[in-house]
């Protein structure tokens, strides 16, 4: 078998997302009002600081998302209840989140995903954003 060579980010996150059951932010917004959905903000400080925060997400910077959201880690968040719980990763763009929300499944969280978009996306459809 030959080794198929370096893959480019972009066919990557293509790959990636063809595995999420990525949500718009509307449906975003109303399964976490309805206590269907975990919304995880990942952005750094700087845009959070910048562009206001969603309310009810759970803020983790990316580079500890894994530690804190495997249900069967050391460091877990108390909101990381089991494999099956939804989480909706949350990005500025919604780039980093689907390379994120494809970290998670790895760890058998199977149904992480992102949201379509990201922050941005969230914020141009008139949803609930509050201050930093």
């Amino acid at each position: 078998m030959s080794d198929p060579g370096p893959v480019g980010i972009d066919e990557h996150l293509e790959r990636v997302r063809s595995g999420l059951d990525r949500v718009g932010a509307r449906d975003a917004f109303d399964a976490a009002s309805h206590g269907e959905a975990l919304l995880v903000d990942i952005r750094y400080a700087a845009l959070r600081e910048r562009d206001g925060l969603i309310p009810g997400a759970l803020v983790i910077e990316r580079n500890e998302l894994e530690w804190r959201l495997d249900p069967q880690g050391s460091h877990h968040a108390p909101e990381a209840t089991g494999h099956d719980l939804r989480v909706v990763v949350v990005c500025n763009e919604g780039y980093a989140s689907s390379l994120a929300a494809a970290s998670l499944h790895q760890l058998g969280l199977h149904r992480a995903t992102d949201l379509v978009g990201g922050f941005q996306a969230w914020r141009a459809a008139g949803l609930p954003v509050t201050e930093a």
